[in-house]
């Protein structure tokens, strides 16, 4: 059951048919780990907070500096300098204190990696380079715990899930078998603000859907946003029956 105070909080969620009472007990009792607290990690904890996920694990080892401030939101000018995890937890502590928040603030052996995803209930990749997120999606992949990723740079942005929780999907390795670090990032390429905000946010939104029990639009799905346009491509994202990750050809 909901306190007094929590169905007062969560009252615009109680009044979706979707959501209910049901739906946010399911929040209140779900287990998130964001990877990447910057500019996607960022509305990911403020909206995941905020919809009363109970659980959540926050995984970043950087420390916040001032050229962040531009796209990272959930940060004010006063923390610049302090662990990013740190700073978050804070400020997540004074929007909703409900919520449970556990901070990991140094980059994860595959080990830890493996046992922070399997207490997990969602995965969100909010990271910034393509190791990580072949990392990440290798041990969703192994822990059946289902991925979903960001990533935005210039006026850009890319959103997909991968419900491994079904044997039918596929994996990052199969749309990206590369695994060859890209040389553009934010800190060479740029990015404007809310292109991160954009995908971050919906990020979030695909998390929520999930953990109530919603389908997802975006499965096994590549979209691509244009930032200048503000128009989405869709691709269908194939499983690649010799995929080292996900076909069980491979060891991972």
């Amino acid at each position: 059951m909901l306190t007094d105070a929590e169905t007062l909080r969560y009252s615009r969620h109680l009044l979706l048919d979707k959501v209910s009472e049901t739906g946010q007990l399911k929040l209140k009792a779900a287990t998130v780990l964001v990877i990447g607290m910057g500019g996607l990690g960022s509305p990911v904890a403020l909206y995941l907070a905020a919809a009363g996920v109970g659980n959540l694990v926050l995984a970043d080892f950087d420390e916040l500096d001032v050229s962040n401030l531009q796209r990272q939101v959930c940060y004010d000018t006063s923390q610049v300098g302090l662990h990013k995890v740190d700073a978050a937890k804070a400020r997540l502590s004074e929007l909703n204190p409900e919520v449970r928040i556990r901070g990991i603030k140094k980059k994860m052996s595959a080990m830890q990696l493996g046992m922070e995803v399997g207490l997990a209930d969602v995965v969100l990749d909010c990271t910034d380079n393509l190791e990580s997120r072949h990392l990440v999606s290798q041990v969703c992949h192994r822990q059946s715990t289902p991925l979903i990723v960001g990533a935005g740079i210039r006026l850009e942005g890319q959103l997909m899930m991968f419900d491994f929780s079904q044997p039918d999907s596929a994996c990052y390795h199969c749309l990206f078998p590369s695994t060859e670090e890209q040389a553009l990032n934010c800190a060479n390429s740029g990015v404007l603000g809310p292109i991160v905000g954009t995908i971050g946010s919906l990020q979030a939104l695909e998390a929520i859907k999930y953990l109530v029990g919603l389908p997802s639009g975006i499965k096994n799905q590549l979209k691509l946003f244009d930032g200048v346009s503000l128009n989405w491509q869709t691709f269908n994202i194939s499983k690649d029956p010799a995929c080292p990750v996900c076909s069980g050809h491979g060891t991972n």
